[in-house]
């Protein structure tokens, strides 16, 4: 993808009356016999130990160089310069952290003097140990990450971008605190698998690495109150070819089950069988896309539910990839018949039709359609018992971020989730998993998401309250609506 940047260029002299300083890098990086040594095991995927540079060829090319800025005094004023700095905060689905506004024109003496630095005697350094060619201009900017911030999964690729470097200058650090760079090892499809390295941060220490269409990694969740201050960006080069992103098998959808009414006056609680109270979820939901709904299950039915979740023969697997999502989800066949049971009811045609009154989507073909609500505005289905069922939903309190990819996720709360979407053929499908979310779970946007209409139903159980809570020790029981274009 293409993208306007801004690069910092080695900068001019400083003007007349400002301090200047000079940034001077670790004198093993001007050792000729060093660099020839790091570009051969660079160029043949080798690892290279050596007390001034350390490269690794796993799980993709990267180097680390400690001490990266000769004497302490300097590292020590930039880092007082940065901290200087206007930050703003930054949080969506894939990070949490503070950033400054980009650094290729600040005037601080500083931050100038490694600005000129990077372009200058480690650009070449750079290329030549890489045998990439690099233009002498960076992205650069400076982060904080502070407790519970945290760098999801993700790989850098973006058109000219060749090697990132992060420049850490953090207090002393334990793996303990967080705030390690994870990398991960890639499949077959140039998907992530697992991480298989991470680097704690350490002072003064930089770290570069290519590129690619496998240099997947995180920033994991910061676990103390330290602040994980780094500076870091991008040398471009001309671009390369990248393989075709790998598109993943939706999962199977089917259409609904044969359950009638019945089945809801078993399961849901009663006020939302009533044809009035559906007609106003119907115009609340048409209003906002979306709308919850307090304890929707019988209350006996919920505490069964609760008490199915603790079987300890579910069994539960991890899904992925982690540049899009990491949870657990259930083997349907090692539910016990409790949840088996509701999730038929989740799939059921008398839950499509109570949908459908709840969200004004036609998902049966009792519902009414366009020139229906044209003769009578407002009007639901019946769903009182009659020879065709009805479909509903539920949903309760949501957590106030709305999304389980945030570092306090509660634990052993499991999820299951029915999409009704409609097939190729007009006719309404389902597709669902019952997954279980704990500390540090999440979801991501991503480009290859389906963009067809369709109505997202999730149900959340596992806490005694019905309130919302953002604790470790607490769950939120959910079901959220939401029709997605």
């Amino acid at each position: 993808m293409a993208t306007k940047r801004h690069g910092a260029a080695a900068p001019a002299a400083a003007k007349r009356g400002r301090r200047e300083a000079r940034a001077e890098l670790c004198a093993a990086l001007g050792d000729a016999a060093l660099r020839e040594r790091a570009g051969a095991a660079w160029a043949r995927g080798e690892r290279l130990r050596h007390e001034a540079v350390v490269l690794e060829p796993a799980p993709f090319r990267y180097g680390v160089i400690p001490g990266f800025l000769a004497g302490p005094a300097f590292a020590e004023a930039l880092r007082d310069e940065l901290l200087g700095l206007g930050f703003r905060g930054r949080r969506n689905d894939l990070l949490s952290l503070q950033q400054s506004e980009e650094l290729g024109a600040s005037p601080e003496p500083h931050v100038a003097a490694l600005r000129h630095a990077l372009c200058e005697e480690f650009q070449v350094w750079l290329s030549d140990v890489t045998q990439i060619v690099l233009e002498p201009t960076i992205d650069i900017s400076c982060a904080k990450y502070e407790y519970t911030d945290v760098l999801l999964c993700h790989d850098d690729e973006l058109e000219g971008r060749r090697i990132a470097f992060i420049l850490y200058l953090v207090p002393p650090w334990e793996k303990s605190d967080g705030g390690t760079l994870d990398l991960y090892s890639t499949d077959e499809h140039f998907q992530p698998q697992q991480i298989t390295k991470s680097l704690v941060p350490s002072w003064n220490t930089l770290v570069f690495f290519e590129v690619s269409p496998v240099s997947f990694h995180q920033v994991s969740e910061v676990l103390s109150h330290k602040c994980r201050l780094s500076v870091s960006g991008w040398f471009h080069g001309p671009s390369v070819p990248r393989p075709a992103r790998h598109i993943e098998a939706p999962l199977a959808r089917s259409p609904h089950i044969p359950y009638d009414h019945e089945i809801l006056y078993e399961w849901i609680n009663q006020v939302y069988l009533d044809l009035d109270s559906q007609a106003q979820i119907q115009e609340e939901f048409e209003e906002r896309s979306e709308i919850l709904l307090k304890d929707f299950l019988k209350k006996e039915k919920y505490q069964l539910l609760c008490e199915a979740l603790e079987n300890k023969e579910i069994q539960w697997s991890s899904r992925g990839p982690a540049n899009k999502r990491l949870y657990e989800a259930a083997e349907e066949d090692s539910l016990p018949d409790t949840l088996k049971k509701f999730l038929q009811l989740l799939r059921s045609e008398a839950l499509f039709l109570l949908l459908s009154n709840f969200t004004g989507l036609k998902l049966h073909f009792l519902a009414p359609s366009d020139e229906d609500e044209d003769a009578g505005e407002g009007q639901s289905a019946d769903t009182s018992g009659h020879s065709s069922p009805k479909t509903e939903q539920e949903e309760t309190e949501q957590p106030a971020n709305g999304n389980p990819h945030q570092p306090h996720q509660p634990e052993n709360t499991p999820e299951a989730q029915d999409g009704e979407a409609q097939s190729s053929s007009g006719t309404p499908v389902c597709a669902g998993e019952l997954r279980r979310w704990t500390h540090g779970h999440y979801t991501l946007v991503h480009d290859s998401q389906a963009t067809e209409f369709a109505l997202d139903l999730l149900f959340f159980c596992g806490c005694e309250g019905q309130n919302c809570s953002t604790s470790e020790e607490q769950c939120t029981k959910k079901l959220e609506i939401a029709h997605l274009p």
